[in-house]
């Protein structure tokens, strides 16, 4: 009860007099006016970049692409005009140097005349970089720079997309061709490799043809060889003839006249033989009657009969002898009769033979001319035919060379057409909604998909958590305005350090609990930012305030005005080691161990994961932080307390230089 009541005398004291409530009312906005108009001011400037004036120069001339006038400068003004992400506006190379300097406009971002032939120049053989001037004045802001930076950097990564799927559609496009013309490439290729297949087999043919051949062509060099001997010899053997049979014409007729005059003798001979045969034939043909007339001359004599047989006899043998004499005349007749016939016949072969031999001489001539020619040509066939054999194994070592060449142009062949079948796989197979689609993605590969376990609705939402622990302790520090630390008449009468000192820190953490909750008013109903834990942000953002309170308290109570100055020092101390704009590690090293160690840092973090919704684990470690500066700083305004309950300085009993 007695902490209720020192609480309630120091209220009464802050609202004793209008002009004590103006004042307890006009300190505890302080905190609301600070974190809600710095935040109402910083809702979503990004969002109000449209009203950011900035000036658009574009001096391109344009240039040629496959023929076609373009013009990308043209296009891009078109495109940021639709686009409005900043308040463009179009004007002059020296009206845009006028204004930035000036501050009409915050930054100028100028298309040069040879944008458009520098990013059409990748299709010639002088490709040059496009570039994209941008001017900032850094009077005119700071972060206008750093917004024109962003700017310009959006403007660059929309002409490169756009300017890369052109570029990549045309090498797609020629892909699509090379793909083409590779494919018929490897149909040749292929019939090709079959074509020197066949001609491999063919030459392996043709060489064991033309090795055939050339056994043959010297079969026939050796056969013509001989038959050139041979007729050399025909030759020699007919011109020996020729001559030999020269005087053939004469000696015939020579041999027929001898040959005529003896069958004309022997014709004579035979026609007189033929009459003595006749005559001998007819004496013999009348020795019958002879001896029939001397029988009877005999049988009228008066011859005995052994005289008569006698006669007779002897008349028998003559005629006996008559007989054969006539039988030997008749057969030299028939003999000289065909002797006759034979020299006849001898003579018309002569007369044949001596009618025939000049012919048969100009026949042998002839014979021995033409084997003469015979012999010639044959000689010449004779070396046509050496030559022909060298040849046909100059042809078969060619045949077996055209073999192996061809077989090694096969394999050739076979490896530039697997090449091409190989490289052809490589090369892709797209329709042409492919490639337009595989020309968007190469011109921007890389979507960046943005997921976040937490999130800030806007700008004065990140920034929220900053403000609203600065805002905490500001806030305490005015009341500190008008609060007494602690009340001099406790201290005196109650001789209770703790009891004063807690009554002394109860105060403004009341009053700190009650800005917070217009600060939380302000954040959710007026910027109406999403609070993921409403209350356990409101009683973390109280538990803030309680701790800054003890804090500012207990450097009041040990130190008096000095403390109160030192906690406006240790404000500043804490903005910066704070972490609520830039990551703590950005801080240099001492800071970073201040950022670990003063209350504010586990303040912003403790209120960041409440009202994103984050981790609470570590908005329950922030909370276990703030929690043991409370106790710590309430137990050294103990201690201070309770050394003024027991003496004090003349430090002590100085009036405050702040109230």
């Amino acid at each position: 009860m007695k902490l209720l009541h020192l609480v309630a005398t120091e209220l009464r004291r802050l609202t004793a007099t209008g002009m004590a409530r103006l004042a307890l009312v006009a300190l505890m906005l302080v905190p609301v006016l600070y974190a809600g108009l710095y935040l109402w001011a910083n809702n979503d400037p990004y969002g109000n970049l449209k009203d950011v004036p900035v000036a658009l120069v574009v001096e391109d001339t344009g240039s040629t692409l496959d023929g076609k006038a373009v013009n990308y400068g043209d296009d891009v003004k078109e495109q940021l005009l639709d686009d409005a992400s900043v308040g463009w506006k179009v004007t002059s190379g020296t009206e845009a140097a006028k204004g930035v300097r000036d501050g009409e406009f915050d930054f100028i971002l100028t298309l040069g005349p040879d944008f458009s032939k520098a990013l059409t120049s990748a299709a010639g053989d002088t490709p040059e970089q496009a570039v994209v001037e941008l001017t900032t004045n850094d009077t005119n802001s700071f972060l206008a720079t750093t917004i024109a930076g962003q700017v310009a950097e959006k403007v660059r990564a929309s002409i490169t997309e756009r300017v890369g799927k052109e570029a990549a559609l045309s090498l797609l496009n020629g892909f699509a061709t090379v793909r083409s013309n590779l494919t018929e490439a490897v149909d040749g290729a292929t019939k090709l490799a079959d074509g020197t297949t066949s001609a491999a087999d063919g030459a392996k043919t043709l060489a064991d043809g033309t090795a055939t051949a050339s056994a043959g062509a010297l079969s026939l060099a050796q056969g013509a060889g001989t038959a050139n001997v041979g007729a050399q010899q025909l030759d020699s053997g007919l011109q020996q003839l020729r001559t030999g049979s020269a005087d053939l014409p004469a000696q015939a007729n020579q041999l027929n006249d001898g040959a005529q005059q003896i069958a004309a003798g022997n014709a004579q001979l035979s026609a007189t033989a033929n009459e003595v045969a006749g005559t001998v034939q007819d004496a013999v043909n009348q020795v019958p009657a002879a001896r029939a007339d001397i029988v009877a001359i005999l049988d009228a004599s008066s011859l005995t009969p052994e005289q008569k047989a006698a006669v007779l006899a002897q008349l028998d043998r003559v005629g006996t002898a008559i007989d054969d004499g006539n039988a030997k005349v008749q057969q030299a007749n028939a003999q000289i009769g065909a002797l006759a016939a034979g020299s006849a016949q001898l003579a018309a072969g002569t007369q044949q033979l001596a009618d025939s031999a000049p012919a048969l001489t100009n026949g042998i001539a002839q014979a021995a001319d033409g084997s003469s020619q015979l012999s010639g040509g044959l000689q010449q066939v004779a070396q046509g035919s050496l030559d022909l054999s060298n040849g046909m194994q100059q042809l078969v070592d060619g045949s077996s060379a055209l073999s192996t060449g061809l077989n090694t142009v096969n394999s050739g062949a076979g490896t530039l057409r697997d090449g091409l079948a190989s490289g052809l796989d490589d090369v892709p197979n797209q329709t042409p909604d492919q490639r337009e689609t595989a020309a968007q993605t190469i011109s921007d590969p890389v979507a960046l998909d943005t997921s976040a376990v937490t999130k800030a609705s806007n700008y004065g939402a990140g920034m929220a958590p900053f403000f609203i622990s600065l805002a905490a302790w500001i806030g305490i520090y005015a009341l500190f305005l008008i609060v007494k630390p602690l009340s001099r008449r406790a201290v005196t009468a109650m001789k209770r350090p703790f009891l004063v000192a807690t009554a002394g820190w109860a105060t403004p953490a009341v009053l700190g609990a009650i800005q917070m909750a217009a600060v939380f008013g302000i954040i959710t109903v007026a910027l109406g930012y999403q609070v993921e834990h409403p209350w356990g942000m409101f009683g973390f953002m109280a538990l803030t305030s309680a701790t800054f309170a003890t804090i500012i308290l207990a450097l009041n109570i040990l130190l008096g005005s000095v403390g109160q100055f030192l906690g406006l020092v240790l404000m500043v101390l804490q903005l910066v080691t704070a972490g609520g704009t830039f990551p703590w590690q950005t801080l240099p090293g001492p800071l970073q161990v201040l950022h670990q160690v003063l209350p504010m840092s586990h303040a912003v973090d403790g209120i960041r994961q409440l009202m994103y919704g984050g981790n609470l684990s570590l908005a329950g470690a922030d909370a276990g932080a703030l929690f043991f500066w409370l106790v710590g700083a309430l137990l050294v305004s103990y201690l201070g307390t309770r050394r003024l309950t027991r003496h004090r300085t003349l430090r002590d009993l100085r009036p405050s230089l702040i109230g």
